[in-house]
């Protein structure tokens, strides 16, 4: 390779940045919402995803790599979301019996 062309454009690393300052700006402001407990787990989770992907995209430049090396570094993602789904019943279920 010759360094002259370029195999993507050069991401514009000042607006990811400040994507990911808005959305921490975000998740300190549903940090503070009172009450609705399961909304600010919710939100702050689905804030903190949308965080990596950002940075998983941009500063890891995942964004620009072939689909197979993307499947392989979200497959933990996908992993996780099954573990929880599969773990929150057992969850639920104990705090219910330390509350009773």
């Amino acid at each position: 390779m010759t360094g002259t062309t370029k195999d993507h454009a050069e991401p514009n690393y000042w607006m990811v940045w400040l994507a990911l300052a808005i959305l921490t700006v975000i998740e300190l402001l549903v940090a503070r919402v009172q009450g609705a407990r399961a909304f600010v787990i919710f939100s702050l989770c689905a804030l903190a995803l949308a965080k990596a992907a950002l940075v998983a995209a941009y500063f890891m430049h995942l964004k620009f790599e072939k689909y197979a090396l993307i499947l392989v570094v979200l497959s933990p993602l996908v992993l996780s979301g099954i573990l929880y789904v599969g773990l929150v019943p057992d969850a639920i279920t104990h705090i219910h019996w330390l509350m009773h």
